[in-house]
């Protein structure tokens, strides 16, 4: 809530603000004067108020239920108790360590540099600079890189994978590549940072077989790694700095439980709550809940949204036999009356028994469609089922039941297939 999912989703519903004024004209509303510039500062003073109304509503509930909060960094003890900024001990019978991560970084020469910023320090900027260079370009880079393009940062991604967001399927990467190209971003795939050099108040960036890159400030964006601050004296068994932990979300060290980031199973803020859940059960009740992760839901808020669940194509290639389905927004009618015709729904499922295997969405309210995709599959309802339901109309959701209909050739808004 307080630099993640919430503030980057309140920079882009500014983006959205002004791609929507940027439509205006061509949907009959006349406005005179369409230039705009960002006041950050204001923006800065917006996502406190919703990052606090949030937080200050989670402080709320805990009271609700006389959770005693103790403030400060919490460490183990070698007696499995907790010490408290190394002073206050609190004896425990089960802990959970909910440490959650931090920025992860790379060592290239000129990164220590005030100009390259963080994740966490580019939601503190107060101005929109002129030119700015994204060191990554999985899903916070995009986000970030997306909303700075919109207030009017001239962006470049570098990004040393062959394909932006490489988790997500490659139809819709591509996809997504095209689309955010045609709006002004410039996007270098398999491309490697070399060194990063501060000259006259602005940064040099040199990468490998390409010319330098000039800009004013760059966001370094490779993800997230887990915070073990809160280990202490325990010892834990790891696996490549995550702390390893079974189905039930407990540690190596019986009675003490580690969900959501801190074991990098599933960094998403959704897979750690249903994580933390579960160790919360556990730890009261005994271990017989366990954590279901495969059918997590992940969402990138661009400008059109994506979302996927389950297998990518390439994935499920690997193991099955399949067969795909895919609908475009462009023929779909709620979609074409609000001029956010891009992108398709794809599904991939399995031809043999019509299993549903994924579901990837780039298009208008992506991140809401893909729950009903992520039901689907999780009460394991083939094709064949979900074309028996009725999707309301207009709705974005009718192209989520034409790319299911289409696994079968069955899709009567898409011209008949030879």
């Amino acid at each position: 809530m307080n630099r993640g999912c919430i503030p980057t989703k309140t920079y882009l519903h500014n983006a959205e603000i002004i791609e929507n004024i940027g439509h205006a004209a061509n949907r009959g509303i006349v406005i005179e004067n369409p230039n705009f510039t960002v006041d950050m500062e204001k923006l800065l003073e917006t996502k406190s108020k919703v990052v606090n109304t949030l937080v200050g509503g989670v402080a709320g509930l805990l009271r609700s239920y006389g959770v005693d909060v103790h403030k400060g960094i919490g460490t183990i003890t070698k007696d499995k108790n907790v010490l408290v900024n190394g002073s206050e001990l609190l004896e425990t019978k089960k802990i959970i360590l909910a440490g959650g991560s931090k920025v992860s970084k790379i060592n290239v020469p000129g990164m220590e540099s005030s100009l390259v910023m963080t994740s966490d320090d580019i939601l503190e900027m107060n101005e929109v600079p002129e030119s700015l260079v994204i060191i990554g370009g999985g899903v916070v880079g995009i986000e970030l890189g997306q909303a700075f393009m919109t207030f009017g940062s001239k962006v470049t991604v570098v990004e040393m994978m062959d394909r932006i967001v490489p988790a997500m399927d490659a139809e819709v990467s591509k996809n997504l590549r095209l689309i955010l190209e045609r709006k002004g971003m410039t996007i270098l795939t398999g491309t490697k940072l070399q060194e990063i050099i501060e000259e006259d108040g602005k940064l040099r960036i040199k990468v490998e077989g390409k010319d330098d890159i000039i800009a004013n400030k760059a966001l370094l964006s490779i993800g997230r790694v887990p915070d073990l601050e809160g280990i202490g004296d325990v010892e834990f068994e790891l696996d490549r700095g995550r702390i390893k932990v079974n189905e039930y979300m407990e540690t190596s060290v019986p009675g003490i439980y580690a969900p959501g980031d801190i074991n990098g199973t599933k960094m998403l803020a959704h897979a750690a709550f249903r994580m933390g859940e579960v160790a919360a059960e556990n730890a009261l009740k005994g271990n017989h809940v366990v954590a279901k992760l495969n059918l997590t839901p992940a969402a990138i808020y661009t400008l059109p949204e994506v979302a996927a669940v389950g297998l990518t194509e390439e994935q499920a290639r690997e193991k099955y036999d399949v067969q795909i389905g895919k609908f475009n927004f462009a023929a779909n009618g709620r979609a074409i009356a609000s001029d956010a015709a891009q992108g398709f729904v794809k599904v991939i499922a399995d031809k043999k028994y019509g299993e549903i295997l994924g579901v990837h969405i780039i298009g208008p309210a992506a991140a809401e469609l893909i729950n009903e995709a992520s039901s689907i599959i999780e009460m394991e309802i083939t094709v064949e089922e979900m074309l028996k339901t009725i999707h309301g109309h207009p709705t974005y959701s009718e192209v989520m039941y034409e790319a299911f209909a289409d696994v079968l050739g069955m899709a009567i808004h898409s011209p008949k297939k030879k």
